[in-house]
């Protein structure tokens, strides 16, 4: 599968996750529509969500993408899976601090 599928599939992967277990709005966003700062799933008021697919991952990259594309007030959040693995949430700890006090 080549890298451009592999992400879109995982978008749609997460997307379908959150639906699952009740957030009706999830999907993967529109980036050919909202431009280079769209989500990669959209539908989860309050978060920035970038969906990262790889073997070979920058963590800081990525959630430094996240975090220059979220609107204001919005927690940014990279969801991370390589294969065989189990997918994991990335944030920084302030922003952990948020979700866990239920901000």
């Amino acid at each position: 599968m080549n890298s451009n599928l592999k992400g879109k599939t995982f978008e749609r992967e997460i997307a379908r996750y959150l639906r699952e277990h009740g957030y009706t709005e999830a999907r993967r966003g529109q980036q050919y529509k909202g431009g280079a700062d769209s989500p990669d799933v959209i539908g989860i008021k309050g978060y920035h969500i970038e969906a990262k697919r790889t073997e070979r991952f920058d963590l800081y990259g990525a959630l430094e993408q996240s975090k220059r594309d979220a609107a204001d007030g919005e927690i940014p959040i990279v969801i991370h899976r390589k294969n065989g693995k189990q997918s994991v949430v990335i944030l920084t700890l302030d922003d952990f601090m948020e979700v866990i006090h239920g901000r």
